[in-house]
């Protein structure tokens, strides 16, 4: 694990990337010698990725008509016909 200051990780960000994707380092950005943040590589996704073209499960609702159909006089307000 390598510890620097907010200064040092200005100065270096490029090297210390360069660590964390090849050397699978842990780099910890440090302010007034308190960790604010750690560089490291991205854990692996926890579940394989679902088809975009099938809806997400967690929205909830469905629309009970055409939204492509044009609305009907009726269906319009007084005011805007």
């Amino acid at each position: 694990m390598i510890t620097v200051n907010t200064h040092e990780a200005k100065t270096r960000l490029s090297a210390l990337l360069a660590a964390v994707e090849q050397h699978g380092e842990v780099i910890t950005i440090c302010r007034n010698g308190k960790p604010v943040a750690e560089l490291r590589v991205p854990a692996p996704p926890s579940s394989p990725k679902r088809s975009r073209l099938e809806p997400d499960p967690l929205l909830k609702g469905r629309i009970l008509y055409d939204p492509t159909e044009s609305a009907s006089d009726e269906e319009w307000p007084e005011d805007a016909r």
